[in-house]
């Protein structure tokens, strides 16, 4: 649902998506924190998707990419520039040796229990993690110790000069939560996932679901969060270093450290994104102060604040 403050739209020639002025973005975003997109605008297809990112780029606007809106923290002021929702960029096709093409707005979830339907493994960890293909694969998104990087075989993107260019995967020089594309200006479109196959589909079914239970059993589902805050240092965990500083229920405004997760930060009722950073600064310093340990942040900034965090990042 869009909350657009301007209800005259841009419309461009040869695209069926039209581009919205001052879209709000909270309901956009798993946190439910941020403000508007100066622009916004929700292909449907690459051809829409291409024209808005070339609109944008001659208007000498910058891009956004917006897939599920988690592992995200937009600013209160919002995002200047074009924000291009890629939620309903949904295509797949499974070819017939374990490898699947799939655009950048496919749901994580849904494309794991698609796999798993066919007996492919190597995707069931992804069964949890509330996000799409576009954000996996530039944030190497992983979980029960597997990773986007295990199973990627390349990735499509759209050059800032507007080429379609076709990334392998030593190209992306994958890092833990890492990868090539952050900071770039590279428009992710989708990518080609190599899985195995030959498994039995209910012993593949069986392991996503384990992995689906296990992390709603471990994690809180029942208020909006961004995900896991902070990277997990070596040798101790994030959440178990948050927790053993006594942390847990922590509060600042409408933002507090979850209960059930200590490495999760929830949107407890209107937080916004400066409630959010503070809490994630108090917990850095307390546990920096406790173990030595200064956590890196897992989530990303996006957008316009009303103070400058960039010592955060």
């Amino acid at each position: 649902m869009t909350d657009d403050l301007d209800r005259s739209p841009i419309r461009l020639l040869g695209s069926e998506a039209p581009i919205y002025r001052q879209v709000s973005l909270t309901r956009m975003t798993t946190l439910r924190v941020g403000g508007p997109a100066q622009w916004y605008v929700t292909p449907r297809h690459l051809d829409d998707l291409h024209a808005a990112v070339s609109w944008a780029r001659s208007e000498g606007f910058p891009v956004t990419l917006l897939g599920a809106g988690s592992n995200l923290l937009i600013g209160d002021k919002g995002i200047p520039g074009l924000v291009v929702s890629t939620r309903y960029l949904r295509e797949t096709a499974f070819e017939t040796d374990g490898r699947v093409r799939v655009a950048a707005g496919v749901p994580l979830p849904k494309l794991a229990w698609q796999i798993a339907d066919r007996g492919w493994s190597g995707f069931e960890w992804a069964v949890g993690i509330p996000g799409t293909v576009g954000g996996a694969v530039v944030m190497n998104a992983g979980a029960h110790r597997s990773c986007t990087a295990d199973v990627v075989a390349s990735v499509e993107v759209l050059s800032a000069e507007g080429r379609l260019e076709v990334l392998k995967l030593e190209d992306l020089q994958y890092g833990y939560r890492h990868s090539v594309l952050q900071g770039s200006d590279r428009t992710v479109l989708g990518a080609t996932f190599a899985l195995r196959v030959g498994d039995d589909p209910l012993c593949v079914k069986a392991r996503t679901e384990s992995h689906l239970k296990q992390r709603h059993a471990s994690q809180p589902y029942h208020r909006p969060s961004c995900g896991s805050v902070f990277r997990n240092p070596t040798p101790q965990a994030a959440g178990w270093l948050i927790e053993q500083s006594g942390l847990k229920g922590y509060t600042v405004g409408g933002a507090c450290v979850a209960q059930e997760h200590a490495n999760f930060i929830l949107n407890c009722g209107r937080a916004t994104a400066d409630d959010v950073v503070s809490v994630i600064r108090h917990v850095r310093r307390t546990v920096c102060d406790r173990w030595g340990v200064w956590l890196e942040p897992e989530v990303k900034l996006l957008g316009e604040f009303s103070r400058d965090y960039d010592d955060l990042w």
